[in-house]
């Protein structure tokens, strides 16, 4: 799941992608998905607006798969690394943001912003070279849904919180001795960071214009993991091979799956968008069992499709409580 995405949040109302490209961020439940620029705007995709958030899912989950393989090349630091220094040179020369006229608010918002995605990526990648992927993404989503029950403040919201908690229980074996602990708890505090990232992502989108704040927080989170990888992985970083897949990591995980979600957003209600990236931690599964040959023991596929239906209950009921008021 992961990084510069986070795609849209669980229960969380989706803002336009203009504001923050990596990721839809919260905001009012009444924003409306802005225009892209170099598509008409009656124009259709292809695959049709549900088809193309698929597509981001899959890429996401997909390029999580290939850093996966790539850890015994160059490290679960390394891989991160290449990813965070990939994306945001693509980043940086695509929005090319304006980098005087801000005021320390501002850098200060997108500092902690450049942080939260660095250990967001960072503690899910540790995750995921100790377990399974499926599992991880589902661990992981447990921060964004929590971050939901808690804002929303509404009774109904127990019981999509006892059913995502069904679902640990059951992904853990009743104890978590089917899972490493230290995979469970890395991919437990990915989920913390990234219900910050969701925060600090709407501060950002609201203080930065176009997707500015976003490239210049890819650049913090990128410095900031450099030192990281070079320790862990040294040379290795650059050996050609592992420096390639590394830029397809970051293109598949970041860029690609952006781009698809920023033209969905264009024509499908955000709740609906919201609702399809729950999915996550299904596609993650099928992502981890075609790649890495992860398969899932029947209480685990029940863990999964308990949090997923969690997180879909959790959406509706935001934006059930969005149109009342």
């Amino acid at each position: 799941m992961n990084l510069v995405r986070s795609s849209s949040v669980p229960g969380a109302p989706v803002t336009t992608p203009s504001a923050d490209p990596g990721t839809p961020i919260p905001a009012a439940p009444a924003a409306a998905p802005a225009s892209v620029p170099g598509v008409a705007p009656g124009r259709r995709g292809s695959l049709g607006p549900v088809g193309l958030v698929l597509a981001g899912g899959l890429s996401v989950q997909f390029g999580g798969a290939l850093a996966v393989t790539l850890m015994p090349r160059a490290g679960a630091l390394g891989i991160v690394t290449l990813r965070l220094v990939v994306a945001a040179a693509v980043l940086l020369l695509v929005c090319r943001p304006r980098l005087r006229g801000h005021s320390r608010a501002d850098w200060g918002t997108v500092i902690v912003f450049g942080v939260t995605m660095a250990g967001m990526n960072g503690l899910f990648y540790q995750a995921v070279d100790r377990i399974a992927m499926g599992p991880a993404v589902t661990l992981e989503v447990l921060g964004p849904l929590t971050l939901s029950v808690v804002t929303s403040r509404r009774a109904v919201n127990l019981v999509w919180a006892a059913l995502a908690l069904t679902g640990v229980f059951l992904l853990g074996g009743g104890g978590f001795d089917g899972l490493d602990p230290a995979g469970a708890a890395f991919a437990l505090a990915a989920g913390g960071m990234w219900a910050a990232y969701i925060v600090f992502s709407a501060r950002t989108g609201r203080r930065f214009p176009q997707a500015d704040g976003l490239a210049l927080a890819m650049a913090v989170g990128a410095l900031l993991f450099l030192p990281l990888g070079i320790a862990e992985s040294g040379t290795k970083l650059l050996d050609p091979v592992t420096l390639g897949l590394g830029a397809a990591v970051a293109l598949l995980s970041s860029v690609l799956p952006y781009t698809l979600e920023l033209l969905a957003l264009r024509r499908l209600p955000s709740a609906t968008f919201a609702v399809l990236m729950s999915l996550e931690p299904a596609i993650a599964a099928l992502a981890g069992f075609l790649v890495l040959d992860q398969a899932l023991a029947a209480s685990q596929a029940a863990a999964i499709a308990l949090v997923v239906a969690a997180s879909m209950g959790a959406v509706r009921t935001q934006v059930g409580r969005g149109r009342k008021e």
